[in-house]
């Protein structure tokens, strides 16, 4: 009896299934919902990454940068300066103009030197080291070492007065310059060899061309004769310092 009943429900049941053929719906399995939602997050990430591509432009010509206007600076020269600037003009004038591809020319009325770009000029940051040249030969370097500047991207000038660091007056303070200078200059000598850096001392003025890291050490040691610290211990401290330096690089 029962499976007679069971073969009548199964009978039934294809009868109502051959009848109305909607009322059954077809489940979706969720690995296959799962796999289209990832693919379309793939597809946004594609998208996203091609809108954020940078665009790829040329470089521009520093004469378009500029807007084709030329460019001027001016280094004024001291009285003192002017014969030393006559007898290396020719020094100075050559690396501006052949290097660089600048204008240049001393004006006699305003006693200025006139730096000017040109058609010629490639590079934007040439005025700006021709300029620093000019203005380290002015300052006291010479010529060989001011051109550093031209050729090296990491030297800077830096100056700063000996009144700054202690505030000295008459005898105290040309003996703070005496120590700076040492007998014969060799205390100046030395503190430019050990630091790799080039030193003026125009009257109270020190000037310091050299790298960043080397100025700092040089500025240290001549802030210290300033202030009162024997040679013999600044030569330590800087030796100490220039080789702990030479070690980490």
């Amino acid at each position: 009896m029962d499976t007679e009943t069971n073969k009548a429900t199964e009978t039934t049941s294809t009868m109502d299934c051959e009848k109305n053929p909607d009322s059954f719906e077809e489940v979706k399995s969720k690995k296959s919902q799962k796999r289209k939602r990832d693919m379309g997050a793939m597809e946004m990430e594609s998208e996203d990454t091609i809108a954020s591509k940078r665009p790829q432009f040329p470089p521009i010509s520093g004469d378009k940068l500029t807007g084709g206007a030329d460019e001027m600076r001016k280094v004024a020269v001291p009285a003192h300066r002017y014969t030393p600037l006559k007898e290396n003009w020719l020094k100075i004038y050559t690396p501006i103009v052949e290097n660089l591809q600048l204008q240049v020319r001393f004006n006699l009325k305003t006693r200025n030197v006139e730096i000017k770009t040109c058609k010629e000029t490639q590079d934007i940051g040439a005025l700006t080291k021709a300029a620093d040249f000019v203005k380290a030969f002015v300052l006291g370097f010479q010529v060989e070492d001011a051109l550093a500047l031209i050729r090296l991207d990491e030297l800077f000038l830096e100056t700063f007065d000996v009144t700054d660091v202690k505030p000295l007056k008459g005898d105290h303070l040309s003996r703070a310059i005496g120590r700076i200078a040492g007998k014969g200059g060799k205390t100046k000598f030395t503190i430019e060899n050990v630091t790799k850096t080039r030193i003026v001392l125009a009257d109270t003025k020190v000037h310091i061309l050299g790298s960043f890291q080397n100025i700092k050490m040089a500025r240290t040691a001549i802030c210290n004769l300033i202030l009162g610290s024997p040679p013999s211990k600044v030569y330590g401290n800087i030796r100490a310092v220039a080789s702990r330096a030479a070690e980490r690089f």
